[in-house]
């Protein structure tokens, strides 16, 4: 049962962000917008991520029968969810890595007694959180200078991502709570909330901290 409700959740993230990536790059190819083809990429790459992982699940389930997932696997599937992140912060107009104020410099600095551990997947999941939280930050500075609605919803999308990924973490130590789920269903809501202001723009240019 706990298997069937990974695979399901995986599946809808792959649906949703094969969605968002499908009409980025259908805007991309009405307008030549370079920001719409960043972030055709960013959404294609989070949508391959999911389906990783969920191909990992349903040959757990259905061939190897171990009981657990390759770690491997759910490495790779992360790994590439953060190529997909990095490209939606470059989206967004990513100067540097870390914004300016060192009250926000912070928000980076959090997430590093994650890298102490070993195990790559949670080095991925640091890097996602610092690019998404980065992101969200900006962008709520974009909303406060600009008041676009927009950017309200690309700011919670990123903020639940980044929460997403954070929850993803402690779900790998107590691996045997509701932590997991609550983790992919938190970024699946992220990405729906991205999903509102990107099919409202297809056929004009635009910058994503203009959403």
């Amino acid at each position: 049962m706990e298997f069937l409700f990974e695979n399901i959740l995986n599946l809808i993230g792959f649906l949703v962000g094969l969605t968002i990536g499908s009409m980025s790059y259908i805007g991309f190819k009405n307008t030549g917008s370079p920001t719409l083809f960043r972030l055709s990429i960013a959404f294609f790459s989070i949508c391959v991520g999911f389906f990783v992982i969920w191909t990992g699940f349903m040959v757990e389930d259905f061939i190897i029968k171990s009981g657990h997932i390759e770690r491997g696997v759910q490495a790779l599937g992360i790994g590439i969810q953060t190529v997909g992140y990095f490209f939606i912060a470059f989206s967004h107009g990513i100067k540097s890595f870390f914004p300016k104020s060192r009250y926000f410099r912070s928000v980076g600095i959090f997430p590093l007694f994650l890298v102490s551990v070993i195990h790559i997947e949670n080095i991925f999941r640091s890097i996602s959180f610092i690019l998404l939280a980065y992101g969200a930050i900006e962008t709520m500075l974009s909303y406060l200078e600009s008041k676009k609605k927009g950017a309200i919803f690309v700011t919670l999308g990123l903020s639940l991502l980044a929460f997403g990924e954070f929850i993803g973490w402690y779900s790998f130590v107590f691996p045997e709570s509701i932590l997991y789920y609550l983790s992919i269903s938190i970024k699946i809501s992220g990405l729906i909330s991205l999903f509102i202001p990107v099919s409202r723009v297809p056929l004009r240019k635009i910058k994503f901290d203009e959403l």
